[in-house]
């Protein structure tokens, strides 16, 4: 399970036109689940984001979790951070989730994300979105469970 995090002061994301979720200040996750993964990759990757301190402190460091800043998290699923981009000029899926299971650990994603006491906001599973972000630094880490 990979999580790209982005630091944001608002974000949000559009399907058909019309905005589904959105966010002020917090974190953009972008969520791509791999096919050998499970409720523990969930469990273990919601628990590092929730405590993962992005967010800076009154002297100016990184010292506070999404937490601590009453901040919210908009999490979009993203298919294209498993790709192998090892070999070639395109990119390889075969690490991928079948869409099932891909969709069941998304959601059971942002459940954990819930159960911590985080506000949630979501993009649409599978679909065509456009996500806006205006990414706060920029401050962007890459997890991987």
């Amino acid at each position: 399970m990979i999580g790209l995090i982005q630091r944001v002061s608002e974000a949000s994301v559009t399907v058909d036109g019309n905005t589904i979720g959105e966010i002020g200040a917090g974190m953009l996750l972008l969520l791509g689940v791999e096919k050998q993964d499970t409720q523990a990759e969930v469990e273990k990757l919601a628990t590092k984001i929730g405590n993962y301190r992005l967010f800076s402190d009154d002297d100016g460091k990184m010292n506070l979790n999404i937490r601590q800043t009453g901040g919210s998290v908009l999490v979009v699923s993203q298919f294209t951070l498993v790709a192998d981009t090892r070999k070639g000029n395109r990119p390889g899926f075969s690490r991928g989730a079948p869409p099932e299971l891909g969709e069941s650990l998304y959601k059971a994603f942002v459940d954990q994300l819930e159960h911590q006491g985080i506000p949630v906001a979501c993009g649409q599973f599978g679909a065509d979105m456009q996500v806006q972000l205006v990414n706060d630094g920029p401050v962007t880490f890459h997890l991987q469970v």
